[in-house]
């Protein structure tokens, strides 16, 4: 399963439950029909953004995708990549519109410090060592300011909790936890069904 840097969320029209005439079915299969091509673009998007070499465990890429206008938003590092992700994303068949709200992080050499105690805190604790080893680590730790959150997916609630207290203590003024698990992510990824 494909999820875009670990907190992509697809952001498909949900279906009513409606009478079920040969004009609702029809509008309704249609609907259905533009839900599986907004995921397939989304799948595209996240296959773009997960190949992009320069994105690091301190950047944080979301995207939605409805009737083929992408709206990409999250926070990098550095302005180049904001640019650089937005060509790589129009190259996706499909794509009506890109609204690229990806934020740039302000320069502060106490938010590097306390990115990479964090990450050192997360990454270097024995529960997380498998995920430190992956080309595309999927705990990210996104620091604006001095506030901190975690985003991305983990296996379970007990991970979610333990890089929550692993984030904590560093003299940030706030850690939010955004991390959600494979079920949450899986659930979320589900088209959604009616009669």
């Amino acid at each position: 399963m494909k999820t875009l840097i670990a907190t992509g969320v697809v952001s498909l029209f949900v279906l009513g439950a409606a009478p079920v005439y040969a004009a609702a079915a029809a509008a309704s299969a249609d609907r259905q029909e533009a839900e599986r091509k907004d995921l397939q673009v989304f799948n595209d998007i996240a296959d773009q953004v997960n190949r992009y070499t320069q994105l690091t465990i301190f950047d944080s890429i979301s995207a939605s995708v409805t009737d083929g206008r992408v709206e990409l938003s999250g926070w990098v590092t550095m302005p180049y990549k904001r640019d650089d992700l937005a060509k790589r994303v129009r190259k996706v068949e499909g794509i009506q519109s890109i609204d690229n709200k990806i934020g740039v992080l302000p320069v502060s050499q106490f938010d590097d410090e306390l990115r990479f105690r964090i990450a050192r805190a997360i990454y270097g604790h024995s529960l997380f060592w498998h995920y430190g080893a992956m080309a595309n680590p999927p705990i990210r730790v996104v620091v604006n300011r001095s506030r901190v959150s975690l985003e991305g997916v983990v296996q379970s609630n007990v991970e979610r909790m333990l890089a929550r207290s692993l984030a904590s203590g560093f003299g940030s003024f706030e850690v939010k936890n955004l991390l959600k698990t494979d079920a949450e992510v899986r659930e979320a990824m589900e088209p959604k069904k009616t009669i």
